[in-house]
């Protein structure tokens, strides 16, 4: 048999499969473990011996353990294609990664801040001098904070961490599909998730999606494990790993405890008393593990640690249940900026809400390549399972990838608060799992299974291969002056493919039916391996032109978001989208290379073309939305920091020299300080706790990444929290704690505090202003009593 041939249809080495097709379990007592499922034809009645009767009658005990168990019962080339699709995972993640600079400027800065004193690096602090947090649980800049403790602050002791972090997903998710359909589905999971944009993009940068990711697909295979052998250690393992996943990325980690529950709960081979125990345990591991640090946070009073930054009242309960918790759902987030998606509108980073969010112009190029191929083959694989035992593998792993992309993928498709198209990274380990799975129990299905229902196999892949190929030329085509060539290969391709794939088979169907008939064995396709030598390299053949036509378009957009640079807060993978974001711009309006926008507005804003929230213009009649007048009361603009003539922001979308990216006002991406401005700060830096302050988190990050010296993030990532008061910030310069105060940067919207346009307004009328580089400054220490 051909290489190919075996990868895609061959189960381990010629071994049953992992997974239940045949009788069901006998009943044991509610406490007692049962033996684990296992799969192959039943034993003949001649091989089987007579009957046995009376009480010495015991029956034949089934094997607990199978083939995949065991790494050493691999086929010898499993191995090698792992290292191989690990090293090529390696090379797409971390090649040229330093052309993007500090990626997320915003989590970097903290990490530089975390790296610097370990009070910043517990509570995950955006300065080391602690005024605030990030608006995040900070297990991932845990990381980052290490690696620059070791390596020194550099784009890539912050980047390399999220590329290590992508690689050991690949391998996790290999290792946890492979336990019970064979090495051939882990190679094709992995090799889908290494290959899905929107995987590329985040890990390549620094947001906390890369190891939340890694994370709950370590909790995935501490599942599997533990419905193994129901196993109470794994089952309050995986628990763990979800915990931490909440201390990374808040409670998007919990949508797929409800699935994990279920799969143990449905397939755990024993009694339903002892499921419900371990299954309690394990939500007391959660508990544990995602509470020990919201437990020391709210006890630690609130003098003594940073403001909770997304917050409104210093709390992280606050922000675990409202700014980002049932405010991503229901769209009430106070003090955010733009809202969410709303059904027949949807914000300005949020596309529609509805069924097919998941497809839009927005969202599409991310994830959804490879999305219709894995529902249809979640079906299938069901099918395939047919009326199995209650501890069938096969369907028990198809319940928990189809469960986590299902649950996850409707909450992101309904969700009305803010939501961001690389979100979606979530979706990508099931849809690899689904794919993987399904193409090869398709393929073995092809020769294994009854006559008709193996050639329905067949038409059920040939069939997902022409629906994987029209929704890639779909796609592709929402990018039609990016390499316009692959749009019509790979349509053309995948469905030559198809056709071949039925084709192939349908002889075999028909024609061969009445000789194996003849030989008692009407109901088995002839295995096309033991067909001719011709048959055997055309098969391979399809089979090689199938992937390749249903990974060419993602393996393309990865290999082109792997070869961008990436900065802001809202990276976007693949090319420019006609109506999308693309490269972090706008939707509607970004432009190739970061042109601006026409007519120099924000496309995409609630009140139309041009428009932010509020309805003024960016850059125009002095509009600066959310503050009262449309800019704060006395800030005086610079012709480049940060904001546009009368004080709107600029009309290029940036946010002073040197701004890479799309990025609105400071909010969205941080701003690289000239030479002149990094000095300025720098001099007689030890002599205050902060060198300056400046309007939102982003607007400080340039400032503090270039000098190493902490910056006072008014008002936290948005501008809208009331950290610090204007009581507190006039006390912090009555003390001389306090350097310069920096124009620009800061945007507000949805509500939130005033503090910061209160502190702007004060500042404004207290001291005077020089500009340095474009940037509108003012020195504060003037006003040190005492």
């Amino acid at each position: 048999m051909d290489r190919t041939e075996r990868l895609l249809t061959a189960s381990t080495n010629g071994r049953p499969e992992p997974a239940t097709v045949g009788q069901p379990v006998p009943a044991k007592a509610a406490d007692q473990p049962e033996p684990a499922a296992t799969v192959g034809p039943p034993v003949p009645a001649a091989a089987a011996g007579p009957p046995v009767t009376g009480p010495a009658a015991a029956p034949v005990p089934e094997p607990t353990s199978t083939p995949a168990d065991r790494p050493a019962d691999d086929p010898r080339w499993a191995r090698p294609a792992l290292l191989g699709l690990l090293a090529a995972t390696g090379v797409l993640y971390l090649w040229g990664l330093g052309a993007s600079g500090w990626g997320n400027a915003f989590y970097s800065a903290a990490a530089q801040a975390g790296s610097e004193s370990w009070t910043a690096f517990f509570y995950g602090s955006s300065d080391a001098a602690n005024s605030i947090t990030v608006d995040k649980t900070p297990a991932s800049l845990w990381l980052m904070a290490l690696s620059v403790r070791l390596f020194g602050l550099s784009s890539w002791s912050v980047l390399v961490p999220q590329a290590l972090l992508g690689v050991a997903s690949v391998g996790v998710l290999y290792a946890t599909v492979r336990r019970w359909y064979g090495p051939a589905a882990g190679l094709l999971a992995g090799a889908v998730l290494a290959l899905t944009p929107v995987a590329t993009l985040m890990f390549r940068f620094n947001n906390p999606d890369a190891l939340l990711v890694f994370l709950l697909l370590a909790a995935a295979y501490a599942t599997v494990r533990a419905t193994e052998t129901a196993s109470t250690r794994w089952i309050a393992l995986a628990g763990a790993l979800v915990g931490f996943g909440f201390l990374t990325k808040m409670l998007q980690a919990f949508l797929v405890v409800p699935v994990f529950a279920g799969v143990y709960l449905l397939a755990a081979p024993t009694g339903l008393g002892r499921r419900i125990r371990q299954l309690l345990l394990a939500g007391l591991a959660v508990l544990v593990s995602a509470g020990w640090w919201v437990a020391i946070v709210e006890l630690v009073p609130a003098g003594a640690r940073p403001y909770i930054g997304g917050s409104q009242g210093n709390s992280i309960l606050e922000l675990t249940l409202g700014y980002n918790g049932l405010g991503r759902i229901t769209g009430d987030e106070v003090g955010s900026v733009g809202g969410g998606g709303r059904p027949g509108g949807g914000g300005p980073f949020s596309g529609q809400t509805g069924p097919l969010r998941m497809f839009d112009t927005e969202v599409g190029g991310q994830i959804s390549w490879l999305l219709p191929a894995a529902l249809i083959l979640l079906v299938a694989g069901l099918w395939l399972a047919g009326r199995s035992a209650r501890t069938d593998r096969r369907r028990a792993g198809l319940l928990l990838w189809g469960g986590w992309l299902l649950v996850t993928g409707l909450i992101f498709s309904f969700m009305s608060g803010i939501f961001h198209a690389y979100y979606t990274v979530a979706l990508a380990p099931a849809v690899g799992a689904l794919v993987g799975i399904g193409v090869t129990q398709l393929g073995r299905a092809r020769t294994a299974s009854g006559r008709w229902r193996g050639y329905a196999a067949t038409l059920i892949l040939a069939g997902t291969l022409a629906v994987t190929a029209w929704w890639s030329w779909r796609l592709l085509g929402r990018s039609p002056d990016w390499h316009p060539w692959l749009r019509p290969a790979v349509l053309a391709t995948g469905l030559t493919t198809a056709v071949l794939l039925a084709l192939l088979d349908a002889p075999a169907a028909k024609g061969f039916a009445s000789r194996r008939a003849a030989q008692g064995d009407a109901n088995s396709l002839p295995d096309p391996s033991r067909g001719p030598r011709w048959a055997r390299w055309a098969s391979a053949g399809v089979l090689a032109l199938g992937l390749g036509a249903g990974l060419g378009g993602p393996a393309a957009y990865a290999v082109q978001t792997a070869a961008t640079p990436h900065t802001g807060s809202i990276p976007s993978a693949g090319p420019f989208v006609a109506g999308g974001f693309g490269r972090g711009g706008f939707p509607g309006a970004r432009m190739p290379g970061g042109a601006e926008f026409p007519g120099g507005g924000f496309p995409g804003f609630p009140g139309g073309t041009g428009s932010v929230p509020g309805g003024s213009n960016a850059g125009r009649n002095g509009a600066f939305p959310g503050f009262p007048g449309g800019r704060p009361p006395g800030l005086p603009s610079g012709p480049d920091g940060g904001t546009g003539p009368d004080g709107g922001i600029a009309q290029n979308g940036g946010t002073g020299r040197g701004q890479r990216g799309g990025g609105m006002g400071g909010l969205l991406d941080s701003r690289e300080p000239s030479a002149e401005m990094t000095a300025l700060l720098k001099a007689d830096a030890d002599d205050y706790t902060w060198v300056a302050a400046t309007v939102g988190s982003n607007n400080a990050s340039g400032y503090q990444l270039a000098t190493g010296e902490p910056v006072m993030p008014i008002g936290g990532f948005n501008g809208s929290d009331p950290s610090p008061t204007l009581v507190q910030f006039q006390r912090y310069v009555a003390d001389g704690r306090i350097h310069w105060f920096l124009g620009g940067g800061g945007f507000r919207a949805d509500g939130g505090s005033s503090a910061s346009a209160e502190i702007a307004a004060w500042v404004a009328e207290t001291f005077t202003a020089t500009t340095v580089d474009g940037v509108t400054v003012y020195d504060l220490s003037s006003g040190k009593q005492g």
